[in-house]
């Protein structure tokens, strides 16, 4: 299996996850942006249990605020210690059952793949944002990827996403020239409602 896809988020089932043609979304990686990271040595590193998960201030906000502007919100996340024996895939899926019950998200994509599998989804590699763009009909030229290292910037750029790069100072490789660079997925949402307000109303003029 190349990635794992969850159920959309309760409250978006009948709406959130149809097949629509040019459909836009906000492709969001994981640790460092919706939920804080574990730092060790200036490396990040996901929340080893559930106890562990805490949601950072903010994103709760701009992901209401980002769904009412009509874009899909899409998780896509590595997660290699699984692949490495580090952690448990049930510990993972945990994590993310809490956040489909707390974050109005429509679907999670996982990779539990290592560098060394050469798969397709592990980012860089774009093909998680490429498989939302065929299931759900989604516009990636319209669309944004968020996320907090070089491979999130480098897998939206590979897809064809604007992407943002939340700036967090981990002690590793930087990204390449991603389209704007912000301390936090809040900041992140303005930049992307400001934009759509400003084609909106270049359209109508």
């Amino acid at each position: 299996m190349i990635l794992e896809v969850l159920s959309p988020f309760p409250g978006s089932q009948g709406r959130g996850l149809r097949a629509d043609r040019d459909a836009r979304a906000v492709f969001l990686d994981r640790d460092g942006v919706l939920n804080r990271v574990v730092v060790r040595n200036g490396r990040p590193y996901p929340p080893a249990s559930l106890d562990e998960l805490e949601i950072l201030p903010g994103v709760a906000e701009a992901l209401r605020d980002l769904k009412a502007a009509g874009f899909r919100l899409i998780v896509a996340t590595n997660q290699p210690d699984v692949g490495k024996g580090l952690q448990r895939r049930d510990a993972v899926e945990a994590c993310h059952g809490r956040l489909r019950q707390t974050l109005p998200i429509d679907a999670i994509q996982v990779c539990y793949h290592v560098d060394a599998d050469a798969c397709l989804c592990r980012k860089p590699r774009p093909g998680m944002l490429l498989e939302a763009a065929r299931t759900w009909g989604i516009d990636l030229a319209r669309s944004y990827m968020i996320g907090d290292r070089w491979r999130d910037v480098e897998a939206g750029r590979s897809a064809g996403c604007k992407t943002i790069w939340v700036q967090c100072d981990y002690d590793e490789r930087l990204p390449n020239a991603p389209d704007a660079v912000v301390a936090s997925l809040q900041e992140a949402s303005l930049l992307i409602l400001a934009e759509k307000e400003s084609r909106e109303e270049g359209i109508t003029e």
